[in-house]
């Protein structure tokens, strides 16, 4: 069976109990919160700095009203300028207000979300990698860049603005008290109804934000797919199907941030429309008080500015609760990556490995990658110090599973594997893996240099070390003539060079680091004849003194080994050296015949049909 298969999980749903939008916000905000702990003293200084500068906008009418009634009516040139002063102090200190409060909410959520993003990326180290094979890189993309990226608005322009847009309405509402309560009804009449518009709006919108967030990280997930996959889309011209899938996920996504268009472009007009109706409704009561002599203008205009101030919070708050709600859809999907326990378990009393001898035991080993669909069944086998031991069988049968299981990428659910007698499990992953030097066949460079890539940062590997073992891997040659030699900048995955080129530096790297347990899996399957000849080469000098494990569909690079395996669906069928094997004429026989064909009509009974029929079944 597929690693993958049966593992494939709706990353982006909600978690349970988590999409209804009841009982959760405070108890995500409260784990922001955490984020934002170390950086209190920003929090309170922006917040401090909204809260007493909310008051200096409302002051602006109140102002207003007091030069209208008490110096404009009276003629009194003196005291306007005294009150022009004063209100263009207010003014100036409201905008000293605004830039301090953005700077500090701005550095508030620029510092927390990079901790954040800490967090998710050594989080998302510790992951198996059972946890990979069944989530799509694309949607994890989504986690630590758009998800992120909502928080940091949420943090940097939605909380301590939302603080502040309380504030200033708590103010207006005082302030309106202060000067005229019957106009203070007046304008706040058409307030429940618009209380009742907003929470009907904040119910429909939280569903729609939650599709929407999971169509982003479909689109994320198959761009990554497919840009990495295009050299095979183009190869068998799968262009148009593969145009019409975008499209589909495309327009998906386009519909849900339609169906969230929809409700704003209601909820917006409507807010408008409340608000002129206020307007209106100040007017018509003022003018009738106005004829009788109970209110002077200076108060009608303060109000008619206050009306204007009053609904802008009211509309700023949907706003403000448009970035808490992306934020709080991206916040469930963050912390249910960082509540992921598909972790390897450390042992809480590890074993110090010294010094490694290299004797390797399997015994009655039984892996599943889902349920007991046993991908390999009681395998019992040992690798003794400085044995050469090889591991063959069709596509399939197990083979980089057991190397995978070495490495404790993933634990097994039956047996034991110990390395000089030690439970691997009782080893921490990270020292294990310091004494086992493997070279896969599909080989990963990531961008840097050439040294870089050899190295992989550690600063007690030099560069007379690099140098020998390219030589010895005969990669010396082929590096010197890149441009820059081992500053060569290499592309993303190594795509500027050549298949075999990148093998050749992946033995540069096992070898530098001069491991004690060495695996090579399929590790000359992608060089050419000269290639693997100079590579075979070094490769015995390099098993001396270490215990080696080799992967190979090539039958011609495992003939000297100590011992061969043949592991055939997941069970070992044969072991044995070379000549003892093909003695035995069992499977091993009939895997050598397949690839020497030249030798079939040598062999009495058999047939290239009968024989693949044989290795198959």
């Amino acid at each position: 069976m597929n690693k993958g298969q049966g593992f494939q999980i709706q990353a982006d749903a909600p978690t349970s109990g988590k999409g209804s939008g009841k009982g959760i916000d405070r108890a995500l905000l409260k784990r922001l919160l955490h984020y934002v702990q170390p950086y209190k003293g920003l929090l309170i200084a922006a917040t401090f700095l909204t809260i007493f500068g909310a008051g200096l906008s409302p002051l602006r009418p109140y102002l207003t009203k007091i030069a209208v009634d008490d110096y404009i009516a009276k003629n009194d040139l003196e005291g306007l300028v005294h009150i022009s002063l004063l209100l263009g102090l207010v003014v100036l200190l409201d905008s000293a207000k605004i830039y301090g409060a953005t700077y500090l909410t701005q550095l508030l959520g620029q510092r927390a979300v990079m901790a954040l993003r800490m967090d998710i990326f050594k989080h998302l180290q510790k992951l198996s990698l059972r946890f990979f094979d069944r989530n799509p890189i694309g949607r994890l993309m989504t986690r630590a860049t758009n998800d992120v990226e909502s928080l940091n608005e949420m943090l940097s322009s939605g909380l301590v603005a939302l603080i502040g847009d309380v504030f200033q309405l708590t103010f207006i509402i005082v302030l309106m008290i202060m000067l005229d309560w019957q106009l203070t009804l007046v304008t706040m009449s058409v307030l429940p109804i618009m209380v009742y518009i907003t929470f009907l709006f904040k119910k429909k919108v939280r569903v729609v934000y939650q599709d929407v967030r999971t169509q982003v990280a479909r689109l994320n997930s198959f761009l990554q797919e497919h840009i990495t996959g295009m050299a095979t889309i183009q190869l068998f011209g799968r262009e148009p199907q593969e145009f019409e899938k975008h499209t589909e996920i495309s327009a998906a996504h386009r519909d849900a941030n339609i169906r969230s268009i929809h409700y704003y472009s209601i909820f917006y007009p409507t807010i408008e429309f409340l608000s002129s109706v206020a307007m209106g409704l100040i007017i018509w009561h003022s003018g009738a008080r106005m004829l009788d002599g109970t209110l002077t203008v200076g108060i009608v205009i303060s109000f008619v500015q206050f009306v204007t101030q009053f609904f802008r919070p009211l509309q700023d708050l949907s706003e403000k609760y448009n970035i808490m709600q992306t934020a709080i859809s991206s916040a469930e999907r963050i912390f249910s990556l960082l509540d992921e326990k598909e972790i390897i378990d450390e042992p809480k009393n590890p074993i110090a490995l010294k010094e490694v001898k290299g004797h390797i035991r399997f015994e009655n080993v039984s892996f599943a990658y889902n349920d007991e669909n046993w991908v390999l069944r009681d395998i019992d086998f040992e690798v003794k110090p400085g044995e050469k031991v090889a591991i063959v069988g069709a596509t399939g049968s197990g083979k980089t599973t057991i190397i995978s299981l070495l490495s404790r990428f993933y634990d097994i659910q039956k047996g034991t594997i110990s390395i000089d007698g030690n439970d691997i499990k009782q080893i921490h992953e990270r020292v294990l893996r310091q004494h086992l030097g493997v070279v896969m066949q599909d080989v990963f460079l990531f961008s840097g240099t050439i040294r870089e890539n050899i190295t992989l940062g550690n600063p007690d590997i030099t560069d007379e070390d690099i140098q020998k073992a390219a030589k010895l891997v005969g990669a010396a040659a082929f590096i010197q003539k890149l441009p820059g030699g081992y500053d060569y900048q290499v592309m993303e995955r190594g795509g500027a060079l050549s298949t075999g080129q990148r093998q050749l530096i992946s033995f540069v790297r096992a070898m530098v680091y001069n491991p004690k347990i060495l695996i090579l899996d399929e590790a000359t399957s992608s060089v050419d004849t000269e290639t693997e000849y100079l590579i075979e080469s070094a490769m015995q000098t390099l098993m001396k003194g270490r215990t080696s494990i080799v992967i190979a569909h090539r039958l011609s690079t495992v003939q000297r080994a100590d011992k061969i395996i043949v592991l055939h669906k997941g069970v070992i069928r044969e072991v044995g050296s070379h000549q003892e094997l093909l003695q035995k004429r069992g499977l091993y026989y009939k895997l050598y015949l397949l690839q020497y064909p030249e030798l079939l009509h040598k062999q009495a009974g058999f047939d290239e049909e009968s024989l693949n029929t044989d290795v198959l079944s």
